[in-house]
């Protein structure tokens, strides 16, 4: 394998609601919108995304809400569960947080030297919060509502559920050039580079579990690190001379993405580090104002109008048209 992947980029899902939507990560989990934009493939719909303070790479939790859309199913083929890193000893306060908001949550866990809180966002998305000894130096969004000392640094790991492990987990070391970092029953965990939040996966092997189906409260994609479009284009020709399907090279404004499905039926993604969220609107401002591709902006008045409105905390502002 000639090209390995530093870590996560984002996770993308499906949604509800905007507002809802909006509401839970912004307020609840204190985030903060770093874009908001639209479904290039269905412009009538929103994408929006949430992370740190500018939307670095490995912090992203990206999603398509669609009012009314139908519920997914968890199963096999999925990426089931989405975690974010929090500070050691930060579990007790957001269990408080959480239940004070009316999620449900379960109790505090142990695995190996990981702590880790389960919950639901509104349209039973599965999350977690995972705290560590391992200091994890990225820097918090702080919020009135959830403050820095106790806030999420990133993503943490993501978990995907599939029938079989094997080529499963050839695709994720021979085709991103991850590394088996150990195993417990039926649950194996890789690593990008040494590891750590923002660089792990663990693959949940259930055969007996039904199939999944991609819909409201579920995982679309989970996207991979590269470091720019000269070796996301080489990663691509060598994924393809492997005989792996991956689309062509997609612009999506503030990286370019290529696709394809492992093995077990988990869609990833490829996405590059650059240019980034302040391409087209100020760090201070972003997510503020709705921003289109080029070639969306002749319909801006159309898509606009179709769009519900955003009611966003003060930092953020309403979003402007």
């Amino acid at each position: 394998m000639s090209f390995k992947t530093s870590g996560l980029h984002h996770v993308t899902a499906i949604g509800g609601d905007p507002q809802r939507n909006a509401d839970f990560y912004l307020r609840t989990l204190g985030l903060r919108l770093v874009k908001t934009t639209v479904n290039f493939d269905d412009p009538g719909t929103y994408h929006l995304y949430y992370g740190d303070e500018s939307g670095k790479p490995g912090t992203l939790l990206t999603f398509f809400p669609w009012r009314g859309v139908p519920g997914g199913r968890i199963g096999t083929g999925q990426a089931t569960t989405t975690s974010f890193s929090v500070p050691e000893h930060s579990l007790g306060w957001w269990k408080q947080h959480l239940e004070a908001a009316g999620v449900t949550t379960s109790e505090v866990t142990t695995r190996d030297d990981e702590e880790s809180l389960t919950f639901r966002d509104p349209d039973g998305l599965r999350l977690a919060l995972v705290a560590h000894q391992q200091p994890d130096p990225r820097d918090p969004w702080d919020t009135p509502l959830v403050p820095g000392e106790h806030a999420i640094r990133g993503l943490h790991s993501v978990t995907m559920s599939v029938s079989k492990e094997d080529a499963t987990a050839d695709m994720l070391t021979q085709g991103l050039g991850l590394s088996l970092d150990g195993e417990q029953g039926n649950r194996f965990r890789f690593r990008a580079g040494d590891g750590g939040p923002g660089a792990l996966v663990d693959v949940e092997v259930t055969p007996d579990a039904p199939k999944g189906l991609v819909a409201g409260g579920t995982v679309h994609h989970v996207a991979w690190r590269a470091p720019d479009a000269e070796t996301q284009l080489a990663w691509r020709e060598e994924l393809v001379g492997n005989g792996v399907g991956v689309t062509s090279v997609l612009d999506r404004q503030y990286f370019r993405s290529i696709y394809f499905r492992e093995p077990g039926g988990v869609l990833l993604e490829i996405a590059t580090d650059q240019p980034g969220f302040s391409v087209d609107e100020p760090l201070l401002e972003l997510g503020r104002s709705l921003k289109l591709p080029p070639w969306l902006e002749p319909d801006r008045e159309q898509i606009a109008a179709t769009l519900p409105k955003l009611n966003l905390p003060a930092e953020n502002n309403p979003v402007q048209a």
